[in-house]
Formats: structure tokens, C-alpha cells, sequence
């Protein structure tokens, strides 16, 4: 854990702090930028898995990835870090590469190709007909900065029969990474580590239920 909340705010710049409560989630954020003046923000991006260990079968079936979904605190490029219990913040030393949701749904995919578990993994932007939806929500995606630092990811995750809308099994999947710093690359790569934990939780879990 960190020294002290002091300590651990002051390694981080901050441009805007929201305060929110359970209830604020449920309802709505406003979100703050960190400005950057003329000087680039460092940006990284996300990996998928390759290792997944073993796995069940080749499934026969088409499944497609819907893009996550996420509050607004989340649905940016921005890298969301907790300071402390019941606040968020941006980093501004560092961005993802894309949207949050769009480079999370990107991954996904390429870890379900990387598994060759499934016999064809598309996303549903791409108009197929698949036999199954993978729906994602993103609970939390972040630096807790608040205790030791450590990166935070959890998802929701439902499997949908395309046909009729039935939800055939739901979970939620979560990982903590300790981070050895605040510092954009310090913090990106601990939640690299942490999200790519969850894609191989998501892909063995997924294998035994199609």
C-alpha cells in the first residue's frame, strides 16, 4: 500500500477528481480531461493472451463479440486512476490507443482467434450470423492508487443464444495486479497483465458453455 493518500496523489497529475458514490454509478458521471498543452501524451495499448492452457474441444458454432459496454468514466481513451476510496481521476502521462470499449472488444477477439477454440469469432459490427453474442460490460478498469497501487479490472460477462435472445450463462470475471509505480507505463502494464488474466478466465470459461 501506498505510504500515504498524500504521497500517492502527489505522483499522479490530476486535472479533474469526481467523487462518487454506489448510487452515482448507477446513475451517471461527468468526466474530466486531463489537458496535455503542447506536449504529446504517451499512449499504450493492450495485448491478448496466447497461452490459455487446456482447453476443451473445438466448438463448431459462429460466436461474435458485441462492443463493451461502460460507464462514461470509462468509455474513453483516457486511463482512469482512484487517488483515493470514492474518487476518480484521469493519468496524464498516458492513454490507451483507442476507446477503452473499442480496443477491449478488438482484444477479445484476438483472443478467442488466438485459443483456436472456436471455429470462427467475429464482431458484431461485422454482420455475421453468428449462433452466440458475448456480451461485456466493464465494471472497473483502473489504478487503485489508494492502498498498495494495483490495477483493477473486473467484466461482466453473459453468453447470448443469438436466436430468441436467451441468455445461456452469465459471470463476472475479475483480476488484481500489483503495480510498481503510478507512472503511465508503470500503471499500463500492470493493467496489460491484469486484463490479459481475465481474457484467459473469459476464454476457458466461455470454451465450456458453447
Amino acid at each position: 500500500m501506498l505510504k500515504s493518500k498524500v504521497a500517492g496523489a502527489a505522483r499522479v497529475s490530476l486535472c479533474l477528481v469526481l467523487a462518487f458514490s454506489v448510487s452515482a454509478c448507477s446513475g451517471g458521471l461527468l468526466g474530466g480531461i486531463v489537458g496535455t498543452g503542447n506536449n504529446p501524451t504517451p499512449t499504450f495499448d493492450l495485448s491478448a493472451p496466447t497461452n490459455f492452457g487446456s482447453l476443451p474441444p473445438r466448438a463448431r458454432g459462429l460466436l461474435a463479440i458485441e462492443q463493451p459496454s461502460a460507464l462514461q468514466i470509462l468509455d474513453t481513451e483516457k486511463i482512469v486512476i482512484s487517488p483515493a476510496a470514492g474518487q476518480v481521476a484521469y493519468l496524464s502521462d498516458a492513454q490507451w490507443v483507442d476507446r477503452l470499449p473499442k480496443l477491449m472488444q478488438a482484444r477479445i477477439v484476438q483472443s478467442f482467434e488466438n485459443s483456436s477454440r472456436i471455429r470462427a469469432v467475429a464482431k458484431t459490427q461485422d454482420r455475421v450470423n453468428a449462433d452466440y453474442l458475448l456480451v461485456v460490460e466493464i465494471r472497473q478498469f483502473g489504478i487503485l492508487a489508494y492502498e498498495s497501487p494495483q490495477a483493477s479490472v473486473e467484466l461482466s460477462v453473459k453468453i447470448v443464444y443469438q436466436r430468441g435472445g436467451r441468455i445461456a450463462a452469465a459471470t463476472v470475471l475479475s483480476s488484481r495486479v500489483a503495480a510498481a509505480g503510478t507512472s503511465g507505463s508503470e500503471a499500463t502494464l500492470a493493467l496489460d497483465q491484469a486484463f490479459s488474466d481475465v481474457l484467459v478466465q473469459m476464454v476457458k470459461w466461455t470454451s465450456r458453455r458453447i
